[in-house]
Formats: structure tokens, C-alpha cells, sequence
């Protein structure tokens, strides 16, 4: 609610105002830990071909800055016995792909060589249902008085799991949420999204996935983690570390950060009525 924002103003002016000296913190910095963004998604009515794997490492907690990692060998292979090579743009530690062929329930390997360490994952590639319908109340939301759209997908009679991205124009971040269909398989399912400060004409890009279980259980965790620390999105720095599925195969306490994951998405944007 506005009110609680000024609230919160209110009491960092006075905050600030009786500072005078700048504290700083020691804080222990463990060694940095290679960070895997390997997420592969197939948007509906393209060849999804083209796809890009994003190294980096960890850092210290005052860095505004991202190490990306350079020099490493990226590649992904399928169940068919099909590899595709990532190439780096150089000195951007993004990792790019156009060969890509995306199949639905077929399984995927990745593996990443860096520093004389190989770490590796396997998952499979999920299928989503398209997007039906978008609706919109003007009285939505807790206060029932914000605009709330509401996203309606069919779930197949199948044991599925679901992951939505709202980014509307006005954030800094996106949003996720996360649901199955253990109660409620093969129904009209629907994603609900408001906001005290979306106004008519504000746009919201929509990314509805389809995820594996293991997916799900991890985005769980970094979406509670993100929630109960009070961060906004589920890829700001949690408080506490959330393991993906990625190995190192020669040194498993030297695991890396990230997860491996493949989904076949939905994309809608849609504009407040």
C-alpha cells in the first residue's frame, strides 16, 4: 500500500539524517564459485535455434559488479547423440547456439569445462500449453481496488508443472510464481497478477514456462527465499545458498551455482485497459 511506503521514506529521512559517520563491515568473502545461467527455452512458433548459456562468478557483497568468466567450453547434448557448441562473444562470458533443436520430452546434457573442471547436468525439456485468454478486474488485488489480470491456461491430464514471468514496464525486476497440477489435473488453471501502481496503458510482458518437477522444487526455494528476505525478485542475492543441479565431477564440494533447465514457453504482452 502507498501509505506504508511513505511510512518507510518517513523513517529512513531520520535515519539518515542522524548519520553523520559512514560504518563499514568486515565481512568474510569465501572464494568465488562459478555461476551456470543455462536456461534454454523454446518459444512457441519459432525453431528455438537460438539459444546463449551465461558464465560468471560470484563476488563480494559490496561488488556492483558481475564477473563474467571467459574461456570456458560449453556444450549441450541431446538424447539423439547430438552435440551443439557454444561459442563465447568474446570477453562477455555469454555463450551462444544456433543449431539448437529443441524436443519435447527428449533429454539433454549439459557440460561446462573451466580451470580443469568439468560440471555437468541432465534434464529434460518440458511442454506448456498455450495461453487462452487474458482478463482484466479493476477492483482487483488485496486492497480490491488495484488492476488484476488474470491468465488462463488448460492443463493437460498429465502430472505438469508451471512457472509464469510478469515484467511490467513500471519494475526494475520481474515477478515469478510457480504452480502443479496435483489437485487439479487436466482443469483451466489460470496465473494472477496486480499491482498497487499499474495504471491504464502500463504494459506487462507475460512468459508462461513449462517446467520439470526438479525445476519447480528449485524455483520454490528461491522464490521463498527472495520473499522472506523482502527482495523483490527471485534473482536477487538470497540470504542463503539454493543448490541447482549442476556437478562438478572431479570435485563435488566445488559445486557450481545455477541450474539447467529446458521449457517450451508462451509469450504475451499485454496493455491495461
Amino acid at each position: 500500500m502507498k501509505i506504508t511506503k511513505y511510512i518507510a521514506l518517513f523513517f529512513a529521512s531520520l535515519f539518515f539524517a542522524s548519520c553523520e559517520d559512514v560504518i563499514e563491515v568486515d565481512l568474510n568473502t569465501a572464494a568465488p564459485r562459478l555461476v551456470i545461467d543455462a536456461a534454454i527455452n523454446w518459444q512457441k512458433g519459432t525453431t528455438g535455434a537460438n539459444q546463449k548459456i551465461i558464465l560468471s562468478t560470484t563476488t563480494d557483497f559490496y561488488s556492483n559488479v558481475i564477473p563474467k568468466v571467459s574461456g570456458a567450453t560449453v556444450s549441450i547434448k541431446s538424447g539423439g547423440n547430438l552435440t551443439y557448441v557454444f561459442t563465447e562473444i568474446p570477453n562477455t562470458g555469454e555463450y551462444q547456439c544456433s543449431t539448437f533443436k529443441p524436443i519435447i520430452d527428449e533429454s539433454y546434457t549439459l557440460t561446462v569445462v573451466y580451470k580443469g573442471e568439468t560440471y555437468t547436468s541432465t534434464e529434460t525439456l518440458k511442454s506448456v500449453t498455450p495461453i487462452a485468454r487474458i482478463e482484466q478486474k479493476d477492483n482487483g488485488g488485496f486492497s480490491g481496488k488495484d488492476y488484476e489480470i488474470q491468465v488462463f491456461f488448460q492443463d493437460p491430464i498429465a502430472k505438469n508443472f508451471y512457472m509464469v514471468k510478469f515484467f511490467p514496464d513500471i519494475f526494475k525486476a520481474p515477478s515469478y510464481s510457480i504452480i502443479k497440477d496435483e489437485y487439479t489435473n487436466g482443469n483451466e488453471k489460470s496465473w494472477q497478477f496486480s499491482d498497487e501502481d499499474l495504471k491504464v496503458g502500463g504494459k506487462i510482458a507475460i512468459t508462461h514456462y513449462g517446467v520439470s518437477e526438479s525445476y519447480y522444487n528449485y524455483m520454490n526455494k528461491i522464490i521463498s527465499l527472495s520473499s522472506s528476505s523482502g527482495g523483490g525478485s527471485p534473482f536477487q542475492t538470497p540470504p542463503a545458498t539454493v543448490r541447482g543441479n549442476i556437478v562438478n565431477q572431479k570435485n563435488i564440494d566445488n559445486y557450481a551455482l545455477g541450474f539447467f533447465s529446458l521449457s517450451e514457453v508462451d509469450v504475451r504482452e499485454y496493455t491495461i485497459q
